[in-house]
């Protein structure tokens, strides 16, 4: 259970049904919603927000919220907020997979709550009515061409956008993480909560991060786990951009374990300095000749075998399934199969949450003629990413600018934040972090952990960064200058 906390944070969740919107909660009422392979006492309710925050009469949305109470009521000192990754994260989900762990570790020291934002789960949702190829997460990711052209992105790019516009509504544009603050401030209020301790991850750092400097006075103990830059004229899209050095970071990391010669037949290679020169030339040739697989008229191709490395380095349990993969696409004579995901196209109202938060946040630039540059530019100096982390999005022909400026994280407010942050993580890199370190000066501690991966506490079995979080959680402490902990 521990190694998938994290991870399960971090990853987009798939959507469920929707539920309507009535007036303003003044108590909750919970009821059981058990998830399978999730502990039996989750519970959840709804709560009632506004659509648009400066209308607080209009339109409303609901969001669900889910809860594990502590199963040790005695050594109960609040709640924590689990405020998962994305954006389109599931809290429901995050709890049904990490709250054991949690409960585990934090001893029952607290109720252990979380939500599904906007658009997510069980919360109330629009999409963007997109056709299916357009929700296919290798466009969604915006892949170039596989010479560099981006004429195909930039139309589907033009094309989302006009569809979020026309079809998504007030809803769709209500996606963000300014209003995800505002909606967590609802939530505190309506638990009744004097202050709230956070655990966010991922896109969840951001968030919560923004919660902290919008109301430093409502925060108790924060835990911000794998955290990208904060500057404000770059968020999401910079997060995006840094992928590229994040994923040649981490790759040593796979190399070293697939030239293990304890793999035995996995072993892709001798050495571990001829396997980037190996999935990089497999990459090149599917590119120019794509493999049949199991999937009708969808076939292995260079840049699904890039995403796909992409994938593999959030963890190191994936590490064997992509060698398998190489393996296979390097013998003409195999049968492929697709990794998971890559078959079915995205959920509609999931693409919209993923999309429209990325847009809504912050102002992204519009000439087409910049991102072919830096597609190029990118390509040559990340082959591993081939200029997809700087390709143009939907955002670049947005219909709405964004209705909040970015949160400015400063060094403002009380110190009660501890980051923790793998030295070698793919999606938010150490340098994001170090910025994000840098911006909340004598607010945070950081605790550097000698380890790849996307996501550390309770995920990487490092039992000095673990330790570290949960000691901070439980009595306050932590440590008077930043840490490292080695593998």
């Amino acid at each position: 259970m521990k190694h998938r906390l994290a991870v399960v944070l971090g990853v987009l969740s798939l959507g469920a049904t929707c539920l309507a919107g009535a007036g303003p909660a003044s108590a909750f009422s919970w009821k059981s919603c058990a998830q399978p392979d999730g502990p039996a006492d989750q519970q959840c309710t709804a709560l009632s927000v506004p659509v648009d925050y400066r209308k607080p009469d209009g339109a409303r949305l609901t969001l669900r919220v889910t809860r594990l109470l502590s199963d040790r009521p005695a050594a109960r000192r609040g709640t924590l907020l689990v405020i998962p990754g994305g954006p389109g994260g599931s809290g429901v989900d995050a709890l049904a997979h990490t709250g054991p762990a949690l409960r585990e570790a934090l001893h029952g020291a607290y109720d252990l709550v979380s939500l599904d934002p906007r658009g997510v789960g069980g919360s109330t949702a629009a999409d963007c009515a997109l056709s299916a190829d357009d929700r296919d997460v290798m466009n969604l990711r915006s892949w170039p061409g596989s010479g560099g052209d981006i004429s195909d992105s930039v139309a589907r790019a033009r094309r989302i956008a006009d569809a979020c516009a026309r079809n998504g509504g007030a809803v769709v544009s209500s996606y963000s993480t300014a209003n995800e603050v505002r909606d967590i401030e609802r939530l505190r209020q309506a638990l009744g909560s004097a202050k709230l301790s956070i655990y966010g991850v991922s896109y969840g750092t951001y968030a919560t991060a923004a919660y902290a400097q919008e109301h430093p006075e409502l925060t108790d103990r924060v835990v911000l786990d794998s955290t990208g830059d904060p500057d404000p004229a770059r968020v999401e899209r910079g997060w995006l951009a840094n992928t590229a050095a994040g994923a040649d970071e981490r790759f040593s990391d796979f190399a070293r374990w697939a030239a293990d010669p304890a793999r035995e037949q996995r072993r892709l290679a001798q050495r571990a300095v001829d396997v980037r020169p190996l999935v990089l030339s497999l990459a090149d040739r599917l590119d120019r000749a794509p493999r049949a697989t199991t999937t009708p008229n969808k076939p292995l191709t260079g840049s699904i075998l890039r995403q796909a490395v992409q994938q593999a380095l959030y963890s190191d349990d994936n590490f064997l399934w992509l060698a398998q993969l190489i393996k296979a696409a390097e013998d003409p004579h195999t049968t492929l199969a697709l990794p998971p995901g890559y078959a079915t196209p995205m959920p509609d109202r999931d693409a919209a949450v993923y999309t429209a938060t990325q847009c809504n946040d912050v102002n992204w630039p519009s000439d087409v003629r910049d991102y072919a540059r830096a597609v190029a530019a990118d390509r040559v100096r990340h082959p591993l990413t081939a200029g997809q982390p700087v390709n143009i999005t939907p955002c670049a022909f947005w219909h709405t600018g964004p209705a909040d400026k970015p949160v400015r994280i400063t060094s403002d407010g009380p110190s009660n934040i501890l980051m923790l942050q793998n030295l070698r993580d793919p999606v938010t890199p150490y340098f994001g972090a170090l910025r994000m370190r840098t911006a909340l000066g004598d607010r945070a501690r950081l605790v550097t952990v000698d380890h790849g991966g996307h996501g550390s506490y309770l995920a990487t079995g490092n039992a000095c960064g673990d330790q570290l979080v949960t000691d901070f959680l439980l009595s306050g402490h932590r440590p008077q200058t930043d840490v490292r902990c080695q593998a």
